[in-house]
C-alpha cells in the first residue's frame, strides 16, 4: 500500500514522502496513529492543504521535545534483577521496565519511544536510544545489577561477571608458576642438560 507520511518516520521517510509499506504496517500502525494517509488522488490534496499546519505542530512537537531531551539525554537508570554467578539474567529487562524506572524518575515516554530490538538478558551497562519525537533521540545508559552496591561498582568500571573464585584461582595458579619456575635456571638441550654443559664438552 502507498502512503503519505504525516510525520518523519524511522527507517521510512520523512514528512510528505509517498512511501510502499505493507499492508498490515499501514492498517495497524501508520493510518490508526495518524501517522500517515492513504496515498490516493484526494489525500494528495488534503495534504497540500494541512502541509504549512503540519509543519508549524512538528516545530512546536519538536521543541518540547527537545526541552525533554534535555532532562533525558545521558541519564543513567540502574535495574536490580536476580542473575547467575556467570552474568546471565534470570528473564531479562524489557521496554516496560525502563519505561516504569524512567516513571520513577518523573519521566514519561510511550512504549513505542524506546528504541529496544531485544530484551537485555545480562548484567552490566546497556545504551538506550530513546525517541522523544520522530526528529528527537537521546540516549541513556541502563545499569542492570543484583544489587545496588554491585550498580556502583559497575558504573565505576568493574567487571563483576567474572566470579571471585575464578579470580582467586588465577591468583594462585600464578602464584604456584612462580614457585616451579626458576628464572635463573639455566636452558636445557635436547637431552635435559644444562646448554652451558654441553658446550664445556
Amino acid at each position: 500500500m502507498e502512503v503519505i507520511l504525516l510525520e518523519r518516520v524511522a527507517k521510512l521517510g520523512q514528512m510528505g514522502d509517498v512511501v510502499r509499506v505493507r499492508d498490515g504496517f499501514a492498517r495497524n500502525f501508520l493510518l490508526p496513529n495518524n501517522k500517515a494517509l492513504r496515498a490516493t488522488d484526494e489525500n494528495r490534496a488534503r495534504f497540500d492543504g494541512m502541509k504549512a499546519d503540519l509543519e508549524a505542530r512538528n516545530l512546536v512537537a519538536k521543541a518540547e521535545a527537545a526541552k525533554v531531551a534535555e532532562k533525558i539525554d545521558g541519564r543513567n537508570i540502574i535495574i536490580i534483577r536476580q542473575a547467575s554467578e556467570g552474568g546471565q539474567l534470570y528473564g531479562s529487562v524489557s521496554v516496560r521496565d525502563i519505561m516504569t524506572s524512567l516513571a520513577d524518575d518523573g519521566v514519561n515516554v510511550h512504549r513505542q519511544q524506546v528504541l529496544l530490538d531485544h530484551p537485555i538478558k545480562a548484567i552490566g551497562q546497556h545504551g538506550v536510544s530513546i525517541a522523544v519525537h520522530p526528529e528527537v533521540e537521546v540516549g541513556i545508559t541502563v545499569t542492570v545489577a543484583r544489587s545496588a552496591d554491585e550498580a556502583d561498582r559497575i558504573n565505576r568500571g568493574e567487571d563483576v561477571n567474572s566470579r571471585q573464585e575464578d579470580q582467586d584461582a588465577a591468583a594462585e595458579a600464578l602464584a604456584a608458576a612462580g614457585e616451579f619456575f626458576d628464572p635463573d635456571a639455566e636452558p636445557l638441550d635436547e637431552r635435559g642438560e644444562p646448554e652451558a654443559a654441553a658446550e664445556e664438552k
